[in-house]
């Protein structure tokens, strides 16, 4: 496994700049029609302090939107109220976002009309437009939510960095297949818990949590080289299943954020976490094959594996000061 140290690394190398461990954060706009062609529009869009971004919900011209002129501001977002109406219905009809391909933001779009029907979209920067659908599937559904988990596990800094942290002490493509399966498991459980309401943990101290749990795998990994034997480093598909039943709560909170819509919340929530598994193989994959031809040009040194844990525990160490301070303040 040298050749993916060599790998892990470079990543870091690469990546010493990036300060955040939060993902982007989708806009939503939840549309329902409460007489025929008159909607509620509420508008959820992301916010940094008190900065703003600014976009807005653009329809066809046969439709009116009015601002109910007030908002209100929550962790993280701003929500906008609207009343949209128009000559005919919504269904059909084209919708974008303004400035949208300007940023690197995704909309969730959920539709909820008089018929009973419902539609769960997603527009994107690079294709700022959809057409609302006239007939309902369930695969519009399945679609979005897979594109939203594979976005939030692979602009997740955080999770990535725990993935890295447990191939530091992981020995064997076995051992690293069971690892990487106990991870899953584990945070597919606290994610559907979380999400359907069984149970839930405080946003702000899982953070923390989860900064430490990356701390924690780096400290197991430098003991590791040094000819220590732990529980971590016997069996790491153990701390792997132990932390990623809670990094479950982590992926749950953007959950949390989204939303599900409530006729197919089942399906959105599957599809989600399929998405966040798609996403994290695809990272391990890479990972496995670009670390072969990296490994192949030039190999680094025999100390690398304990410089990248001290890396990846130090930008971890950073992460758990930072948001006790944010928890506390």
């Amino acid at each position: 496994m040298k050749w993916l140290i060599n790998l892990i690394v470079l990543v870091l190398l690469a990546s010493s700049g990036y300060a955040t461990a939060h993902e982007i954060r989708p806009a939503y706009l939840q549309i329902h029609e409460t007489q025929p062609t008159v909607y509620n529009i509420m508008w959820k869009v992301p916010s940094n302090g008190n900065r703003v971004v600014d976009i807005q919900p653009q329809f066809d011209e046969q439709f009116s939107l009015t601002s109910l002129g007030h908002y209100t501001a929550i962790e993280g977002f701003v929500v906008y109220r609207y009343t949209l109406s128009g000559e005919r219905s919504l269904s059909g009809s084209g919708l974008s976002i303004t400035n949208l391909s300007s940023t690197t933001i995704d909309t969730l779009v959920t539709v909820k009309l008089l018929d009973g029907s419902s539609h769960t979209l997603l527009i994107q920067p690079k294709q700022n437009f959809v057409q609302i659908p006239v007939a309902y599937s369930p695969w519009q559904v399945a679609g979005t939510y897979t594109v939203l988990g594979v976005e939030h596990i692979l602009l997740g800094i955080d999770h990535l960095l725990f993935v890295l942290a447990l191939l530091l002490i992981v020995r064997g493509f076995k051992t690293l297949i069971k690892t990487i399966t106990a991870f899953t498991a584990a945070h597919s459980i606290t994610l559907a818990g979380v999400a359907l309401g069984y149970f839930s943990l405080p946003s702000a101290p899982v953070e923390v949590l989860i900064a430490l749990s990356i701390m924690l795998v780096c400290v197991e990994a430098i003991r590791q080289r040094r000819g220590v034997t732990s529980i971590a480093t016997q069996w790491p598909w153990l701390i792997a299943f132990a932390f990623g039943l809670l990094h479950g709560f982590g992926f749950a909170g953007a959950i949390l954020d989204i939303g599900l819509p409530q006729s197919d919340a089942p399906i959105a929530l599957l599809f989600f976490n399929v998405g966040v598994e798609l996403g994290q193989i695809a990272f391990v994959v890479a990972l496995l094959l670009v670390g072969k031809l990296i490994h192949k040009v030039r190999p680094l040194p025999k100390h690398a594996a304990t410089t990248a844990a001290y890396f990846v525990g130090s930008i971890a160490s950073f992460w758990v000061f930072e948001r006790l301070f944010i928890t506390f303040q």
